[in-house]
């Protein structure tokens, strides 16, 4: 069954169409070792990573770690995270898998038509902010310009992952398997805040070689309104 849900979520995604950098739709898919549902989505953000257009991001939570595996990816500030989406949007529920697409839409981590449909939604809307983000070594240039009308107060943010990671898991609900997580968040961290009525133009650092991406939100569980990969 969990094979049938990843391979029919991959064609799924096989209908997305290729969008422009400029474009992006980030889609962060909130799961964990420890929770047996999870696997087809983290199969299906693997495949998600690899489409243009999309910044696939994986955040392991730490609410099932109880279970009787830790999460060796868990951080609690995802779980904050997810929490402060969902109090947004007027719900005290958070769950695995969760995927929340451009900040806004949420559904449930396996649903692969949702997902497509989502992503062509937020990818068919107006572009509030225009960005770029280029990389000298570990200083990260980051440059963004309101287009029309500022969204008002808005956080930027620079994220860290990595794009592949195996992990043997031994107890708990997926003891016995092993399992690729991909582009696994390594790093979420606020750097800067802009009211859009002028361009932001600044430089910060990104430790290390792992890729980068730059996210321009409404508040920290709001609409994201811009993001691009740090190149």
């Amino acid at each position: 069954m969990r094979k049938g849900l990843a391979i029919a979520a991959t064609l799924m995604l096989g209908l997305l169409p290729v969008q422009q950098a400029s474009a992006d739709v980030v889609v962060e898919l909130y799961t964990s070792q420890g929770c047996s549902s999870c696997p087809p989505a983290d199969a299906l953000l693997g495949q998600l990573a690899k489409r243009d257009g999309v910044i696939a991001l994986s955040l392991h939570v730490d609410y099932w770690d109880y279970l009787g595996w830790k999460d060796a990816f868990a951080n609690p500030a995802f779980s904050d995270r997810q929490r402060r989406y969902a109090a947004v949007a007027g719900s005290s529920m958070i769950y695995t898998p969760q995927m929340i697409i451009g900040g806004k839409d949420h559904i449930v981590g396996t649903k692969g038509m949702d997902l497509a449909d989502t992503i062509a939604k937020h990818s068919a809307l107006p572009e509030k902010v225009t960005i770029s983000a280029k990389r000298s070594g570990e200083a990260v240039m980051v440059r963004a310009q309101a287009k029309g009308a500022a969204p008002g107060r808005m956080v930027v943010q620079l994220v860290q992952y990595s794009p592949s990671e195996s992990v043997a898991i031994k107890r708990g609900e997926n003891a016995g398997r092993q399992i690729t997580y991909h582009n696994v968040v390594m790093g979420w961290t606020k750097v800067a805040d802009w009211d859009g009525k002028t361009p932001l133009s600044f430089d910060t650092t990104a430790q290390g070689d792992r890729p980068a991406v730059i996210i321009i939100q409404e508040g920290l569980g709001g609409p994201i309104v811009a993001a691009a990969k740090v190149n």
